[in-house]
């Protein structure tokens, strides 16, 4: 008898859990008021799943915030946070999105959130998504359908759009659309950009795509490690010296360095131990201990019918609060904290910790280059803006520079400053095919370090004004 009760309880947990996220497939909610906010949220916040797949396996979880000027008419965009594999709540809360982190000392209590003035939601809709499957609260009902990569991003993405205009808002339908993302999905959002183009000839739903936007983004595999050490060299971060044997000895190619090459080898073991101090997400800022939370999913990946494998770290090396990396720490106790949860509509059971950035050892790296992409969407007259923090060497401007000038547009407006309030904040050029290329100064690998400028160059292109 008692075993007979004991499966029948492992039954009963089972089927309830199963019926949990059938609940879920296709919920959204609008959240009012979130934990960490003082009062109502003077904006409109949705959260929700979006499931896709055959048999919606993967679930896509997501935060919509509705445009605080004219959303009937102002653009939408579906937002890509880089990575592979970093939550869309760095987009919301770190980057472009209305909220940002108080950064102030954890004293044990819930993070504290504030408005972000600069936010891209001022005139502008913005989706905010958790790809690929197993990033931030998306999760997948089977082992199979967290088995994903570049490519499968890319799928999943044209879907979920296709499905969450159709399903959720197909008042958006007619709105301008546009494409947005930073880093790595530089390589991801121009084939989605693409995608959506292709599937417009269908008409199931015909989607009003005008363009896409990308901040620092890898377009090459690879050559942005290539343009960091002239990058490194044009900052003074290395010798004249240095960067003469490295010219000559390696030949541009740091990346993979033949073993039989001792010189070039030699000398890049230099090179690393010059910069090794530099925070290369902006070598402006300190660099400090990486966020580490206390439980890591080393499958890196979650899923209702797999316990993840987890490491104990009773001693992460915390940042201080001084460092730019101490808002990512508050968002772990943020994120994990089950009121929150609660409030953003999380699906019970679907994950265990929340963790900012991570992707499996089943993810497939199978896209080397977006370039073809951009030569087709643009000869196609899409609009695309291209913005680059000059003190980025994660992905230095002059890697996105380079091939830039490779697709051998003609210039419509030569570099030249631009400005707010009479002080220059970069520099920009137009090229034919509709493509405006800008730099902020001062700026880092995605725009939470330069919000302000980021949101002015922003709002002028997407107002179809001059930068």
């Amino acid at each position: 008898m008692a075993i007979l009760v004991f499966r029948f309880s492992i039954l009963s947990v089972f089927l309830f859990q199963v019926l949990s996220v059938a609940a879920s497939i296709g919920s959204s909610s609008t959240v009012k008021f979130l934990p960490g906010f003082s009062g109502p949220l003077p904006f409109v916040l949705e959260t929700g799943y979006v499931g896709v797949g055959e048999k919606e396996e993967v679930q896509l979880f997501y935060y919509f915030v509705k445009s605080e000027g004219n959303p009937e008419k102002d653009p939408l965009i579906l937002w890509h946070t880089g990575g592979p594999g970093c939550s869309g709540l760095s987009g919301l809360a770190f980057e472009i999105g209305p909220l940002n982190f108080k950064e102030q000392r954890y004293n044990g209590s819930l993070p504290q959130l504030i408005l972000n003035p600069f936010s891209w939601t001022k005139n502008s809709s913005i989706i905010f998504l958790d790809l690929p499957v197993g990033t931030g609260f998306s999760y997948g009902k089977t082992s199979e359908a967290l088995r994903t990569g570049d490519f499968g991003q890319v799928q999943t993405s044209h879907q979920f759009l296709k499905k969450w205009l159709t399903d959720y808002h197909p008042e958006f339908i007619s709105n301008p659309f546009y494409v947005g993302g930073d880093s790595y999905t530089g390589l991801i959002v121009p084939i989605v950009t693409h995608e959506i183009l292709e599937g417009n000839k269908h008409l199931l739903p015909f989607v009003n795509l005008q363009g896409y936007i990308l901040g620092n983004p890898i377009t090459i595999r690879n050559s942005n490690k290539n343009f960091a050490i002239p990058f490194a060299h044009r900052m003074a971060l290395i010798s004249d010296e240095l960067f003469e044997s490295l010219t000559t000895s390696c030949k541009g190619e740091y990346v993979n360095i033949h073993p039989t090459n001792e010189d070039c080898l030699r000398h890049y073991d230099t090179y690393e131990k010059s910069v090794s101090e530099i925070f290369d997400g902006n070598i402006l800022l300190p660099k400090c201990p990486s966020v580490s939370s206390k439980l890591q999913d080393v499958s890196a990946r979650r899923s209702l019918y797999k316990t993840p494998k987890v490491l104990h770290d009773l001693k992460p090396p915390f940042p201080t609060l001084a460092c730019p990396t101490y808002k990512y720490l508050l968002s772990y106790y943020w994120a994990n904290d089950n009121q929150v949860r609660k409030a953003l509509r999380i699906q019970e059971g679907s994950i265990g910790e929340w963790i900012r950035c991570q992707y499996g050892d089943d993810y497939s790296f199978d896209i080397d280059s977006s370039f073809p992409y951009h030569v087709n969407l643009s000869s196609k007259g899409y609009r695309s803006l291209i913005y680059s923090g000059d003190h980025d060497m994660v992905v230095p401007h002059l890697d996105t520079q380079a091939w830039i000038k490779s697709l051998n547009y003609s210039i419509v407006d030569d570099w030249r400053p631009w400005f707010i309030m009479d002080q220059v904040a970069g520099y920009t050029r137009t090229y034919a095919n509709k493509m405006t290329f800008a730099t902020i100064k001062g700026g880092g690998h995605t725009a939470e370090y330069t919000q302000k400028e980021c949101s002015v160059v922003f709002n002028r292109w997407i107002s179809n004004k001059s930068l």
